[in-house]
């Protein structure tokens, strides 16, 4: 399997493929990987959002399922045509020249590995020789990696969102870039092969159209859910994001889903801190009356009741927040009168 040349010009012919998936992406990986030709002339990287923590068995699951090698990446190994690397746990794959880096980066909408990042360094290091795919996922994790592809010059394949077992994914991709192929599962390998052959593939292509974004007259900023850092409002190839100083990358319905659950980790903590001051004037009340000091006795008893009432308030706010102001921010298709996506 020869390495990837970065500054050969291969016209038509495209030579890196990225693949994104989340919720439901093991099956439609394997779906992806069965469909590909053995003498597929790219390299393909894959990114699953995966528990940092956990042991990931997806490189050994993939190569049963397809003719191709798949293995673990490893950083600073080469991208060889023919091959899969699939990103480790609790690391992102990054595309830089000829190579594939495994890095210790920023968590981006609360992942590492993150979609986005391994499609937006794709897209810098291949440009126009990227192939960009989105699978099953909720919310709208890769959509700026995939306009970030686009915007380079190379292609954007999108799992048809009927076909998803989470359309969340593609039904945000869809509504941010304009497609090359929109296609099922059943045909998704061959499609890729066709595209990264140089062969003109229509299915499905321009059937979305994004509507434009509004022009904002100033940027946005708010506070980073992970690091507590400034986070301000940015644009990729016409698709919004939010990063913060340090690097944590959130597309907006990501970011409005962690701030909620900043919000609701708040109020709890507003809750506990108010029930602990009634706890400690209560007690104070006790010592002042047991010194025969009646006035403070009664002081401490009324500061404390005060506070277990704040309690009370902040935690009945709290009930209606979370079904209302706190309940994450529906999927794209429930526009278009689809059930909502299940959490992630």
């Amino acid at each position: 399997m020869p390495s990837l040349d970065p500054l050969t010009d291969f016209g038509n012919h495209r030579d890196l493929v990225v693949i994104g998936a989340s919720a439901g992406g093991v099956e439609a990986l394997k779906a992806v990987a069965e469909g590909l030709p053995g003498d597929l002339d790219a390299a393909v990287c894959v990114v699953l959002h995966i528990a940092p923590r956990s042991s990931s068995a997806l490189a050994a699951i993939l190569e049963r399922a397809g003719p191709l090698p798949c293995r673990a990446a490893h950083d600073d190994g080469p991208l060889r045509s023919g091959e899969i690397l699939v990103a480790p746990p609790d690391r992102h794959l990054v595309i830089e020249d000829g190579r594939a880096r495994v890095t210790v980066g920023p968590r981006e909408n609360g992942h590492r590995p993150a979609v986005d990042v391994l499609f937006r360094s794709a897209a810098g290091a291949r440009r126009r020789r990227v192939v960009g795919v989105v699978l099953s996922g909720t919310r709208d994790d890769g959509a700026v990696g995939l306009a970030s592809i686009k915007a380079a010059g190379g292609a954007a394949v999108v799992q048809s969102p009927t076909d998803a077992m989470y359309p969340g994914m593609p039904t945000s991709a869809l509504a941010n870039v304009v497609a090359d192929a929109v296609v099922p599962l059943a045909r998704m390998g061959q499609t890729i092969a066709a595209i990264v052959r140089g062969d003109d593939v229509s299915e499905g292509a321009g059937a979305n159209q994004p509507p434009e974004d509004p022009e904002r007259d100033e940027r946005l900023t708010s506070v980073c859910p992970e690091c507590g850092g400034v986070l301000t409002e940015e644009s990729e190839a016409g698709t919004p994001y939010w990063e913060c100083h340090v690097g944590h990358r959130y597309s907006p319905a990501s970011f409005a889903d962690a701030q909620a659950n900043g919000v609701e980790a708040a109020l709890w903590t507003a809750v506990r801190a108010l029930r602990d001051r009634g706890a400690i004037l209560e007690q104070l009340a006790k010592q002042s009356d047991a010194r025969g000091q009646p006035r403070s006795a009664r002081h401490f008893e009324q500061q404390a009741d005060s506070a277990r009432a704040q309690a009370d308030v902040v935690r009945d706010a709290l009930d209606v927040a979370a079904a209302t102001a706190l309940q994450q921010v529906p999927a794209a298709d429930d526009d278009a009168g689809a059930e909502p996506t299940a959490p992630r």
